[in-house]
């Protein structure tokens, strides 16, 4: 049974939507989450840091979950769904304590567009492989799985198993250590600043938190979000 308590916005049928809680980057459309606003800001900012948020779906998350969610981008776009986001006063953006499941159009994205980068790795962590992947202006699913108990979580998209991965211990922490949220402080200031380098000390460390969804100045949309507890 998928949980509806709390839920901020709209997900399942027959739920009432209130988009009070929906930042300005953000609106309702025929029952979608869409980040058309943001366009608009984006081109006034120039800035993809000032627009990279995250905000609540549930106020608490259960340790062991499965998300359900479909989404959707234009040719190029970039976005990305966190889980595990906890806000404290050391840090300032999602990606910091959240790991974040890639959401992307493969095969138009202008920039570096690695397996580890495509939709829907584990960004920087764990790559992809052969996926069944619908283009740009289609809607894709996507199924996160997160068991503390089993330290496993697992991705599902278009109804098809793409890969498994370690939530803590010695895996875990080598896949971090490889990434660009290795917690080494030899990175930390550096100058002038490594590219692909993202002191991020907390990354991971949380067993829960909230489930954020990336505004990266691209208009996507996100639809029939569903939690449940396993």
């Amino acid at each position: 049974m998928y949980l509806v308590g709390l839920i901020h916005f709209l997900v399942i049928s027959n739920i009432n939507v209130d988009d009070n809680f929906l930042t300005s980057n953000f609106q309702l459309d025929s029952g979608e989450i869409n980040s058309i606003d943001s366009i608009i800001k984006y081109k006034e900012t120039n800035s993809k840091k000032a627009l990279e948020f995250a905000f609540e779906l549930l106020k608490e998350i259960p340790e062991e979950f499965e998300l359900s969610i479909e989404w959707k981008v234009p040719k190029g776009g970039n976005s990305g769904i966190f889980f595990k986001v906890v806000e404290i006063p050391e840090v300032n953006a999602a990606w910091k304590t959240g790991p974040e499941i890639q959401v992307l159009d493969n095969d138009n994205f202008c920039c570096p567009n690695t397996l580890y980068h495509q939709a829907p790795a584990l960004y920087d962590m764990k790559p992809i492989g052969k996926i069944k992947f619908n283009p740009h202006g289609e809607w894709n699913h996507l199924l996160l799985k997160v068991d503390h108990n089993k330290n496993e979580g697992s991705i599902t998209f278009n109804g098809d198993f793409v890969y498994s991965f370690p939530l803590y211990g010695p895996e875990w922490d080598e896949m971090v250590s490889r990434s660009k949220f290795s917690p080494d402080k030899y990175y930390e200031n550096l100058v002038p600043d490594h590219p692909y380098y993202t002191y991020a000390p907390f990354f991971g460390k949380f067993k829960t938190g909230k489930i954020g969804l990336q505004d990266h100045g691209w208009n996507v949309r996100f639809r029939n979000i569903k939690i449940r507890e396993l």
